[in-house]
C-alpha cells in the first residue's frame, strides 16, 4: 500500500489481529477497530498505542468509509460491520493475506506451527534472534506471535531486516477463504510441533487436519529447512514428502536433534545432541517436558540459520513466559493463581504435569472453562476427562455459548465430572466464574495451586478470585 491509509479491523481484539493493528500503525496508516467485547492483554495492548476498540459492533463504525478493511477470522456471515462492507462493496481483505502482502515479499518468512507449543516456541525463537542481534544485526528479527510475550512486552515487531518469525495458525483465514491462515506466509523454514485432531468446529477430522500441514509443508523451498517433532506418527505422514531439508527433534534415539539428561523443575535443564554430538548445555525457567521440547525446536531452527549455540544458550537462560501460559497472576495466603491458555486435552494434560513438577507436595485444583470450539465438543469427552484427572481437585464451568454447539455434540459437564469423582478426583460443576469464585474463596488453603484454564475472559474471574481471597 503507497501512501497513509484508514484501515479498519472487524475483531481487533484477537491476538493477531491487535497485532496486525500495531503493525499497520507503525507503517503510518491510520488504524481503527471494532469488536464485541474486549479483555486483556490484547486490549491493553491496543490501548497503549492509542487505539481503543469500539465496542459492539455498528454500521456507524465504517463511517466514513475506510479505504481497507480486514475482516478477522471469527467474523461470521450476519455482523452488522461485514453486512455493510458487503453491501457498500468496500475493499476489504484477511489478516494473514495482508500480512503476506505488506510485510512478507522481501524478507525470509520463519513460521512455527503445531497443534500445541505454537506461541510460546514462536516467542522463544524471536528472543533467541533478538539475543543473537546484540552481537549480528543482521539477525534482528521482526515478528509476530499470538500472544504477548514477556521478553518484549508486545506481540509483534517490525524491522528493516530479513528474518520475520510467525506464529502459523492452522485455523481458517477468513469467512470468504477457509483454508488456514499459515498458506499465506510461504515459509523459508518452519518447525512442526505436533499434529492433533484439534479446531472440531472447522476440521471434519483428523485426515483433514493433516491435509493442511500436508500443503504447509509442500510450500517450503528446496532451500528451506523442516525441524519437526520425532515422536509423532502424525507428523511423520505429514512431512513425508518434504522437499527441503528435514531435522526431527525429541528425545528419540538417533533423532537429528536429541534432548538428553533432561532434569525437571520449575528451571529445566539438559543437554542437545546434534547428529548425536554435544551442541549445547540448556536451562530454561520454565517447567515441563513440552517447554524444553519447544526450545530445543527453537534453537535447532535458529542453529540451521547460522545463530552462534552461545546466543542460543543466554536467550533460553534469559527467557521469559508468553501471558497466558503458565503465568502466575496472584499469590494470596499462600495461595497461587495461575493462567493458562488452554484449549485442547493435551494441553490441559501438559499445563497440569507441568505445574506438578513446579509445585510438588502441594493441592493443585484444575478450573476450566470449555471454551474453545474443541473443548466445547464432546469429540474428546474421555480425554478431557484423564487430563483433568491429574488435579486433585477440578472445578468446571459450563460450557460458553453451549446454545450455538448442537445438542448432539455438545461437551456434557455434568458426564465429566462424574467420571472424575467415580475415578476418585473430587470435582464439581458450577454455572460461571461468580460461583466458582464465591466457592473456591470459601475452601482454599495455603499452599494450593489454582490453575485457571481457559482461551478466553472467563468472567474476569483472574481478577474476581484473588480479590475475593485477600478480603477474606
Amino acid at each position: 500500500m503507497h501512501g497513509t491509509k484508514h484501515i479498519h479491523l472487524i475483531g481487533i481484539c484477537g491476538t493477531a489481529m491487535a497485532s496486525l493493528a500495531g503493525m499497520l500503525q507503525a507503517q503510518g496508516h491510520r488504524i481503527t477497530g471494532s469488536d464485541a467485547a474486549a479483555y486483556p492483554p490484547m486490549s491493553d495492548q491496543l490501548l497503549a498505542m492509542g487505539i481503543t476498540p469500539m465496542q459492539p459492533y455498528n454500521e456507524a463504525h465504517l463511517d466514513p468509509a475506510p479505504d481497507l478493511v480486514v475482516i478477522g477470522n471469527a467474523i461470521s456471515r450476519g455482523n452488522v460491520e461485514l453486512e455493510a462492507v458487503l453491501d457498500r462493496r468496500l475493499p476489504f481483505t484477511s489478516m494473514a493475506a495482508l500480512i503476506h502482502d505488506e510485510f512478507l515479499r522481501n524478507r525470509e518468512p520463519l513460521v512455527v506451527t503445531g497443534t500445541h507449543g505454537k506461541t510460546t516456541t514462536t516467542s522463544m525463537l524471536a528472543w533467541i534472534y533478538e539475543t543473537a542481534a546484540k552481537q549480528n544485526p543482521q539477525f534482528t528479527p521482526s515478528f509476530l506471535i499470538g500472544g504477548v510475550a514477556e521478553n518484549f512486552g508486545t506481540s509483534f515487531a517490525v524491522r528493516e531486516s530479513s528474518p520475520f518469525i510467525l506464529e502459523g495458525d492452522e485455523y481458517d483465514t477468513a469467512f470468504f477463504d477457509k483454508g488456514p491462515k499459515f498458506l499465506h506466509y510461504f515459509p523459508s523454514a518452519a518447525i512442526l510441533t505436533h499434529v492433533e485432531f484439534d479446531h472440531a468446529d472447522i476440521y471434519a477430522d483428523l485426515a483433514a487436519v493433516k491435509t493442511a500441514f500436508k500443503r504447509l509443508v509442500n510450500l517450503i523451498p528446496r532451500r528451506g529447512r523442516l525441524i519437526a517433532f520425532d515422536a509423532s506418527e502424525n507428523v511423520t505422514e505429514c512431512i513425508a514428502k518434504a522437499f527441503c531439508q528435514v531435522g526431527r527433534y525429541g528425545f528419540k534415539e538417533g533423532s537429528f536433534w536429541k534432548l538428553t539428561n533432561f532434569e525437571a523443575g520449575a528451571i529445566s535443564r539438559w543437554t542437545l545432541l546434534r547428529r548425536g554430538e554435544h551442541f549445547a548445555d540448556l536451562e530454561l525457567p520454565m517447567a515441563g517436558e513440552h517447554n524444553a521440547l519447544n526450545a530445543s525446536a527453537a534453537a535447532a531452527l535458529a542453529a540451521g540459520e547460522g545463530v552462534p549455540a552461545a546466543a542460543i544458550v543466554e536467550a533460553l537462560k534469559t527467557f521469559r513466559s508468553v501471558k497466558r501460559r503458565l503465568e502466575v497472576r496472584a499469590e494470596v495466603d499462600g495461595i497461587t493463581i495461575i493462567d493458562d491458555f488452554a484449549h485442547h486435552p493435551t494441553a490441559i494434560r501438559e499445563t497440569l504435569r507441568a505445574l506438578r513438577g513446579s509445585y510438588p507436595g502441594r493441592r493443585l485444583i484444575a478450573v476450566l472453562e470449555p471454551r474453545s470450539n474443541t473443548l466445547r465438543r464432546n469429540v474428546f469427552e474421555r480425554e478431557l476427562i484423564e487430563s483433568l484427572a491429574m488435579a486433585d481437585r477440578v472445578v468446571l464451568a459450563e460450557v460458553y455459548q453451549s446454545a450455538s454447539i448442537p445438542a448432539e455434540e455438545r461437551l456434557h459437564p455434568a458426564a465429566v465430572v462424574g467420571a472424575l469423582n467415580i475415578a476418585g478426583v473430587p470435582a464439581t460443576l458450577l454455572p460461571d466464574a461468580d460461583a466458582i469464585t464465591t466457592e473456591l474463596a470459601a475452601s482454599l488453603h495455603n499452599g494450593d495451586v489454582v490453575a485457571i484454564l481457559s482461551n478466553g475472559g472467563f468472567g474476569d474471574i483472574y481478577n474476581k478470585l484473588p480479590a475475593a481471597l485477600r478480603s477474606r
